[in-house]
């Protein structure tokens, strides 16, 4: 049985390892990615901070986090928020699991007023890029704005 619930700060060691070894994993552990990103230390203050914001974990019934993602600000004059940090574990990919975590964003995104949910990836996520796709998010030509993670080069977005 895998579980989604919002972060907890004993989450915050296990998810900076899962996104860094992830980075890793695709040859992305480089300035201009989320590898080295300060908040990774402490996700659930960041995610805390605010009330649009909001990360949800993945678990499963022992409770060990298996992946999770996360919404934020992005512009808050379009009303625009930013999907971060969707990773998994290798054990837990491969059974629709970032779905399950799309949805909960997405859901959270609709009830803290978001219109629209911008995401940032690489080309060598294929799976990534994939999801998103089937998902329903469009591919842009062009990033929204250019933000801290410009290694990035795959912008999408999807209307909510």
């Amino acid at each position: 049985m895998l579980y989604i619930r919002t972060i907890q700060s004993n989450d915050d060691p296990e998810l900076k390892q899962l996104v860094q070894k992830s980075l890793q994993t695709y040859h992305l552990d480089i300035p201009g990615t989320a590898y080295f990103d300060p908040e990774l230390d402490h996700l659930s203050l960041y995610y805390g901070a605010k009330v649009r914001r909001q990360y949800f974990v993945a678990t499963n019934e022992q409770q060990a986090v298996l992946g999770g993602t996360g919404i934020a600000e992005y512009d808050l004059q379009t009303q625009t928020a930013e999907l971060q940090k969707l990773y998994l574990t290798p054990s837990a990919q491969g059974q629709h699991l970032s779905y399950q975590l799309l949805d909960a964003a997405i859901q959270f995104a609709k009830q803290a007023r978001y219109h629209r949910v911008y995401l940032e990836t690489h080309h060598n996520l294929k799976t990534a890029i994939h999801v998103y796709q089937k998902y329903g998010f469009l591919e842009l030509s062009e990033p929204l704005k250019r933000g801290e993670y410009s290694a990035m080069d795959c912008f999408f977005a999807i209307d909510i």
